[in-house]
């Protein structure tokens, strides 16, 4: 379970990396209980967690597999078209597979690991498909458990679909968020983050909080970082562009 977890992460944060390309692109422009209470409780979520939670779990994980592996094909081409979208949500038949699709998973599986990843899956389809009420409703009943990488790029989709919707000040506050639930051990999630939050300030007009996070661009993310990956962004260009200069 933990190896496929880090699959579908490490997926995720491919597809949301392909995702801010094209957000670069368009941005970078001028733009209690007491006594047998207690015991009752106890003994009630043990019986639970070895009778039901468990099989269910292991159910839920066998089912979700096949639309989880098409998701992770078409993310790892950034290949999203209406039809694959389609069978990832509702389900469907691939190469004579069965699949059960994510919204099936999250009626019959709510609570379960692969129930909560579903939630994140049926947000990232939903925000591809332009639906972004849903998107957002989707990705904000995942739960990233601590796994930095993945909630971090929920927050950033949470993101994109406010922007989309032109509700400035959400986008806003998810963006930061974003930024915060990234760790600074990892530069691409918090590029990706802080470039996020920047063009987006830099695209509003909110200029005091773009040059912010511009400044810690260029403070915390090192040059080796964007030579060993191939991105040209130049937080000097920005800061020069917003009456900063060095």
């Amino acid at each position: 379970m933990a190896e496929k977890a880090k699959v579908v992460e490490t997926v995720e944060v491919n597809e949301t990396l392909e995702r801010a390309k094209g957000f670069w692109a368009k941005f970078s422009k001028p733009i209690i209980y007491v006594g047998s209470a207690i015991i009752l409780l106890v003994g009630g979520w043990y019986a639970y967690g070895y009778f039901v939670k468990a099989p269910n779990e292991l159910k839920a994980s066998e089912l979700i597999f096949p639309a989880e592996k098409l998701f992770g094909k078409m993310a790892g081409v950034s290949s999203f078209t209406k039809d694959s979208v389609g069978l990832v949500l509702n389900g469907g038949v691939v190469e004579g597979e069965k699949l059960t699709g994510m919204l099936t998973i999250i009626k019959n599986y709510e609570g379960t690991p692969a129930g909560n990843r579903a939630q994140y899956i049926t947000g990232a389809c939903y925000l591809h498909l332009g639906e972004f009420d849903k998107a957002i409703k989707y990705l904000k009943e995942f739960d990233g458990n601590g796994a930095e990488q993945i909630q971090s790029a929920a927050y950033r989709m949470i993101g994109d679909a406010y922007a989309e919707l032109k509700k400035n000040d959400e986008a806003l506050n998810y963006y930061s968020k974003a930024v915060d639930a990234a760790s600074s051990k990892d530069e691409s999630t918090m590029f990706l983050a802080l470039s996020r939050a920047a063009l987006f300030c830099d695209a509003t007009g909110k200029t005091k909080e773009a040059i912010g996070y511009f400044q810690q661009i260029k403070d915390e993310i090192t040059p080796g970082f964007f030579r060993n990956n191939r991105i040209d962004f130049d937080a000097d260009k920005y800061l020069a562009k917003l009456g900063v200069v060095k």
